[in-house]
């Protein structure tokens, strides 16, 4: 069952961060949050590892009784999603760590590209389609179908749109858990296809809490991670119509955060307000 997927990328994913969480304290990773608070940040790195050591694991037992997870997702699909999250998880580690005072959207880093300044936003902007295009032709029916561009488009629009709403303890893993579950609903609830990305979402999970109580920032090494799996998760599952309309929506919301705070829409909703603040004791 996915719901098995999820508590093992949770569980994984607790395991890694007990283990790692002395690194993550180390100076380099430290960051000041929302409220200016020095923490660890790209602990959502861990991300990738967890995908990687589930799917591993489906491989070992694969063919022994009983049939804890579901395997054959895992095999197939599962190495395309761990070569997308470590691609995009690189990605925005050289954003955390090297992107130090540079901010803005696309518009901000296209005009330092054509300044001849290289941002660490601007990398993640030429990097994060081809690490799409990479992993969508390494799918076993990319070949038997149109739309590639259109495709890694949705993904990468996904991991930016993820991005964006990392601006609070927890959005992302709420954000990302509940889009997660729309997306499992529209495809039946059923053990398919989306197994990998469940780890994802488990790892996720796994990480709300230290998230939550501000122990740690999942940074745009996480917030990546997540978007992309979805937007992966998205191209699986969808027809090609739904695609299209997927990428219709992610691209107006993508361009809408030009001019519009999403922290400020969530803080004028009551229900929204209420939600983004369940479970972080810090915040007002």
């Amino acid at each position: 069952m996915i719901l098995i997927e999820v508590a093992a990328g949770a569980v994984v994913t607790l395991l890694l961060w007990a283990m790692t969480r002395q690194l993550f304290a180390h100076e380099a990773f430290r960051r000041s949050n929302y409220r200016d608070h020095q923490l660890p940040t790209s602990v959502g790195a861990l991300l990738p590892v967890t995908v990687a050591a589930v799917v591993a694991l489906a491989g070992l037992v694969r063919s022994r009784p009983p049939k804890v997870l579901s395997w054959q997702p895992l095999v197939v699909v599962g190495p395309t999603v761990v070569g997308l999250c470590l691609g995009f998880a690189l990605l925005g580690l050289i954003d955390d760590l090297g992107g130090v005072g540079q901010s803005g959207g696309f518009t901000s880093h296209l005009r330092a590209l054509r300044r001849g300044q290289l941002t660490t936003g601007a990398v993640k902007l030429l990097g994060g389609p081809l690490v799409a295009l990479a992993m969508l032709a390494s799918t076993p029916f990319a070949g038997h179908r149109p739309g590639l561009l259109r495709d890694a488009a949705v993904i990468c629009l996904a991991a930016n749109l993820a991005n964006l709403f990392d601006r609070a303890p927890g959005r992302v893993a709420k954000v990302g858990a509940v889009s997660f579950v729309v997306l499992w609903g529209i495809t039946g609830f059923g053990d398919h296809i989306l197994s990998p990305v469940a780890v994802v979402i488990g790892g996720l999970v796994g990480l709300a809490v230290p998230d939550l109580r501000e122990k740690a920032m999942l940074g745009d090494a996480g917030s990546n991670v997540v978007g992309a799996a979805l937007g992966f998760g998205v191209v699986l599952t969808t027809s090609n119509a739904a695609r299209w309309w997927a990428l219709g929506v992610l691209l107006i919301l993508n361009m809408a955060s030009e001019w519009i705070s999403f922290t400020r829409v969530i803080d004028a909703v009551p229900p929204l307000r209420f939600l983004d603040r369940l479970g972080a004791p810090a915040r007002p």
